[in-house]
């Protein structure tokens, strides 16, 4: 992550330095934010948000399960995040906002504590730069995703990643690139921080939103890509096993792009190199995002003379 210049924070752009909150706000004490992880990239066509107004959407979902309001719409953020770009004269960034609790009572009852909104951009390359082209290797990790009725997987809330957080730890400290978290019934979910996919005989398969994953927004567009491709495309329920049996797996998201696994657990995903269906998804993703070939509409440029 690279220093910017300015965040908006609670109505206002201030200095990176000065968007501070107090160390005993709820969401510090207890993990009461939700948020999103969005990309703009520089197309040959300018600058453009990948598909802002579904991650704001699902940004307003999350927060309607927390019982969380405030008084921007989706296209209030939508303009703010275009003017934050402007004034970080930033061609491409990673876009962090955070809706959380402010300061209230030391309860963990969140209803009275304040409803307060950031929203930050910066430079930030793919999470594992470096690593993309030849593929990363992965465990199974000993720790599971939540039940789905004991915290709601389909909200991007920020205490829903202490889950995820001993995953990754577990996954670093034993010699792996990232961890594949399975649910409670012993099915693949996805990972820490992304989505999952598969590919056998040709066919591309993905967990179902029962399996206690977040309903992704690049797992979504990498489904609509398959379409336009003309491969097969199958959400259900996962064993571990298909790991081991796969062709081909890669994770998906925001942060990771479209990311190949080589290895699951030290055992070799197809030949161990980069699949020829993982391959051609990336290649179509990057044509939408670099060169704004874009036959689904994606794109949100930031349109502003000069910039």
């Amino acid at each position: 992550m690279k220093e910017a210049k300015f965040i908006y924070f609670n109505g206002a752009f201030v200095e990176w330095d000065r968007a501070n909150i107090h160390i005993m706000a709820h969401v510090i004490q207890y993990g009461s934010g939700v948020f999103e992880g969005i990309r703009a990239y520089e197309t040959k066509f300018g600058t453009a948000i990948f598909r802002a107004y579904d991650h704001y959407k699902r940004l307003k979902e999350s927060m309607m399960m927390y019982r969380m309001e405030t008084k921007e719409t989706i296209e209030d953020y939508i303009r703010i995040t275009k003017d934050l770009l402007i004034k970080n004269q930033l061609k491409s960034a990673y876009i962090r906002p955070v809706v959380y609790r402010g300061l209230g009572p030391i309860s963990p009852n969140p209803l009275h504590a304040p409803v307060e909104t950031v929203i930050a951009a910066f430079e930030m390359p793919n999470l594992f730069d470096g690593k993309v082209e030849k593929g990363i290797n992965v465990c199974v990790s000993s720790y599971r995703r939540f039940a789905p009725d004991t915290i709601p997987p389909l909200a991007k809330a920020t205490g829903n990643y202490l889950n995820s957080q001993l995953a990754m730890m577990e996954a670093e400290l034993n010699g792996f690139d990232e961890a594949v978290m399975l649910d409670v019934n012993g099915n693949i979910a996805e990972g820490p921080g992304e989505n999952i996919f598969l590919v056998k005989d040709g066919v591309l398969y993905t967990p179902s939103i029962t399996s206690s994953i977040l309903k992704g927004i690049t797992r979504d567009s990498i489904i609509k890509i398959a379409g336009l491709l003309n491969i097969p495309v199958y959400e259900q329920d996962l064993p571990r096993e298909m790991l081991y049996a796969a062709d081909e797996v890669f994770f998906c998201g925001t942060a990771a792009e479209i990311t190949p696994i080589v290895s699951v657990d030290k055992i070799k995903v197809g030949d161990g190199s980069v699949g020829k269906i993982t391959r051609m998804l990336i290649d179509k993703f990057r044509e939408i995002v670099y060169e704004g070939k874009d036959p689904f509409n994606f794109l949100e440029f930031v349109e502003t003379e000069g910039y």
